[in-house]
């Protein structure tokens, strides 16, 4: 790889950025179960805005954003919210991720159903998230 020069108009302009990015992914997330969208998609906007400044500013200043370590941790706890968020509606009588059956107190079927998707989509979005960002740095490793 031929040695990368710093820009700081392409640093400033990554870093102005990004932040906007990561409010319309966790809008996509949040939002998914009413329009097209969900957490697939928000997880891919979550790691777009990551990887910008990731690619924009080098690993050593983008691992105060977002550590390598914590890719393979997140991606476990988004698994086990799908899964947990599943076996939990089984537990309580009703079918894999049949979210009328989740036992929460105090809410009728629609808005457990509500509820339940909402739960799902975060789960997603935060796997999508650290999986990509996990690919990107195992592809970009020992090229610094």
């Amino acid at each position: 790889m031929k040695k990368r020069v710093a820009s700081p108009i392409v640093l400033l302009g990554s870093r102005l950025l990004s932040p906007y990015i990561m409010l319309f992914g966790l809008y996509v997330i949040f939002h998914g179960h009413y329009s097209p969208g969900g957490g697939f998609q928000g997880g891919t906007l979550l790691a777009a805005s990551l990887l910008l400044i990731r690619i924009s500013s080098g690993r050593r200043i983008s691992r105060i954003q977002f550590s390598d370590y914590l890719t393979t941790p997140l991606a476990v706890i988004g698994v086990l919210i799908y899964f947990g968020t599943g076996l939990t509606a089984l537990l309580a009588g009703g079918y894999f991720l049949d979210y009328g059956q989740l036992p929460i107190p105090g809410l009728d079927a629609p808005d457990l159903r509500y509820w339940g998707i909402l739960i799902i989509e975060l789960g997603i979005g935060l796997t999508v998230m650290a999986v990509l960002v996990s690919i990107f740095d195992d592809m970009i490793r020992g090229e610094d």
